[in-house]
């Protein structure tokens, strides 16, 4: 039982170190050719917006913009947090929750 525990223990380290370093991440993601940008830290989080002037005229199209910038920018960060994880070891949360469950 304390060996589940400290294996339990041992995987939020991880997932904490994991979300330390994911944070540093950013990724920028930009619609209406660059009209708008939407910047995204690695915890998928929007940390800056960017928006021209010229689209405050048009709400319906700011919306769309706005909506397009941060889906480019999820997009975008899929792809570097793939890239990290596979670059920190391979972390499989849910593989490795059910091996520590099974032992």
């Amino acid at each position: 039982m304390f060996n589940k525990l400290k294996q339990f223990q041992d995987l939020r380290s991880r997932a904490k170190q994991i979300q330390s370093t994911l944070e540093k991440e950013t990724v920028e993601g930009s619609a209406g050719w660059g009209k708008i940008k939407i910047i995204m830290n690695g915890n998928q989080r929007v940390t800056s917006v960017d928006i021209a002037d010229e689209l405050m005229s048009d709400k319906a199209k700011l919306q769309d913009l706005i909506k397009e910038g941060v889906n480019d920018a999820a997009e975008k960060l899929q792809k570097v947090l793939a890239s990290k994880m596979k670059d920190i070891g391979g972390l499989d949360l849910a593989k490795d929750l059910q091996d520590m469950v099974q032992k």
